[in-house]
This record gives structure tokens, sequence and C-alpha cells, in this order.
């Protein structure tokens, strides 16, 4: 009788690198905290209570359907927490608990454990919840309106709504400067552009992120707000504003990146990062939505397939 074996094949990689889905998400949450401290600063208690209830919650729904659907549970990985985390980023520090909790709802289960769990999402989990709650609730991300109430030291507002309705000539006296302080009206952990930037610079130095999509989003962003600029400089606001102000830092460096909805190769993830930032201002400039990051950031997660398609062709001749 023949010695039979039998052999396992298992999928690839066949070869692990030692890196963790844990390292990454700490990490991350370590490059937004500058950001987010910044917003307590800022707006004080009420940015502790989104931050904790959103984080908390987003945990809460991973471990409710890893128990459902009999899965392992992994909210030890901490990418639940992360997701949290960057969608509070994107609220107004007087965002409702009842909103809070349909955003990480819509996050964690529509957008990722639908999907299968990490690495199985198509689209960015937190960019696809506020898109429908945007959609869905158009005054929760009204930030002049939601964040009346602060008595502010410093010329309070929202660069992208003030140009939106009346025009560049309206943000003559804003600073560059302010803007990188974070003094300007918007999301609670968007607006310390010295912190995003420096969050980013972190995470493209860790390798936890690629410099290719992150910059070239920001090219984009910037190539295009100086032709509409050129074009009409009484309408259309500098490329300075455009990239300081809103969520373009916050979505170029923590958003774009995403491993499971951005491309794997060198020349989509270019394309996918310079499209993401054309589409930006495109939304802005001309489309009905005051900040085009969130949509544009899903239009490319949306061709992210096709652009992965483009790879170096192989070495050797064919026969």
């Amino acid at each position: 009788m023949l010695d039979q074996k039998k052999l396992i094949v298992s999928h690839a990689p066949f070869w692990h690198n030692g890196s963790r889905i844990t390292n990454r998400s700490y990490h991350t949450m370590l490059a937004a905290l500058p950001a987010v401290l910044a917003g307590i600063y800022y707006y004080g208690i009420p940015v502790l209570g989104v931050v904790c209830l959103s984080v908390a919650t987003a945990v809460l729904w991973e471990l409710a359907i890893n128990r459902v659907a009999k899965r392992p549970v992994t909210i030890g990985d901490g990418n639940a927490a992360l997701i949290g985390l960057l969608l509070a980023m994107l609220f107004p520090a007087t965002m409702p608990w009842w909103a809070v909790i349909t955003g990480t709802f819509i996050a964690v289960v529509i957008g990722k454990q639908i999907f299968g769990g990490i690495g199985s999402n198509a689209f960015n989990p937190v960019a696809l919840a506020v898109a429908i709650m945007m959609i869905s609730w158009t005054d929760l991300f009204n930030f002049d309106g939601m964040l009346l109430s602060y008595d502010f030291n410093f010329a309070a507002v929202y660069p992208l709504a003030l140009a939106k309705h009346f025009g560049s000539t309206s943000l003559e006296s804003l600073r560059i400067g302010d803007l990188l302080i974070g003094r300007q009206i918007g999301g609670l952990g968007a607006t310390f552009g010295l912190g995003l930037i420096a969050g980013g610079i972190y995470l493209m130095l860790r390798g936890f992120i690629r410099w290719e999509i992150s910059l070239t989003f920001l090219v984009g962003v910037y190539a295009t707000a100086l032709l509409f600029n050129l074009i009409d400089p009484e309408r259309f606001v500098s490329p300075g504003i455009h990239i300081l102000s809103g969520y373009t830092l916050i979505g170029a460096f923590f958003l774009a990146t995403d491993d499971s909805s951005s491309p794997v190769n060198g020349i989509p993830m270019l394309l996918y990062g310079i499209a993401g930032g054309i589409m930006t201002v495109l939304i802005r400039n001309i489309g009905a939505y005051i900040d085009g990051v969130i949509l544009a950031i899903l239009v490319i997660n949306l061709v992210n397939p096709l652009l992965d398609k483009i790879r170096p062709q192989a070495l050797g001749k064919v026969s």
C-alpha cells in the first residue's frame, strides 16, 4: 500500500513580514492625537464626549457583530477604535449623541462588517458613514450653525462655506498661519493643519501609509484649485485655503490611504491620489456640496479595482 501524505495548501501571502493590524491601528491613532488635542483646546470638554462615545460605540458594534455572526472577536486589533476616532474627528464638537451612535453603526456594521470585515471593505468605512449622514442630515455638518454657541477668541469662520456663498473676496483677511494652527471652524479633529501634517509625515516615515497617495492627493487639490483661481480669482479661493481647510489634510493622510480600499501598485496609487484631489476641488467649486473630500474618496474607492489592474509588464519573452 502506498504511503500517502496529506498536503495542506493555503492562500497567499506565504511569507509574513511581521507587521500587524494592531501596530497600524494604534500608530494611526497616535498620529491623529495632536489634532484631537487641538480640538479639545479650541472646543473644550464636549470634544471628549463625542470622541469617547464614538470610539466606545464603534468597538461595541464590532463586538456585537462578532457575537451575532459567531466570528472571532476582533476588537483587540484596534481597527474599530480607529474608525470611531477618525469618525469623531470629522464631526462638529456639538454633534448629538444619537448621530454619533448612528455614524459608528454605519461605519462599522455597514461599511466594514457587511463586506466581510477588515480587508474586505470596498469603501472607506468612515467616508461612507459621513457621506450617508451628510445626505440624510445636512444640518449636522453645517459647522457655522452647529458651533454658533461657541465664544471663540478668534474670527471664527468656516472658510469653504464662506467662499462658496460669497466668493474669495470674503476671505481676504484670512491668514494661512491661522489655518495651520487650527483657528478656523470645522470638524473637531480636522482643523489643526500642523498636527495633521505632522501625523501624516509620521505615518509615511514609519511605512504605515504610502506617500504616493497622500502627496498626489494634495498635488491634485493644489493644481486644480490654482487653475480655478487663475481663471476667476474673485470667485475661487487660493490653493492654500483649499489644502488647509475642510477635510483635505485628514482625507489625504488618514482616509484615502485606507489599505482595503486603495491600490497596492505604484502607478495606480499616483492616479488614485491625483484623481481624488481633482475631484475634491471640482465638487467644491462647481458642485452642490461645500466640501468634496468625502465624496471624492468614495469615487476613487469605486474605481480602485480598475486602477489596480495597471501593473508593470512581466519580465521575459512570450514564445
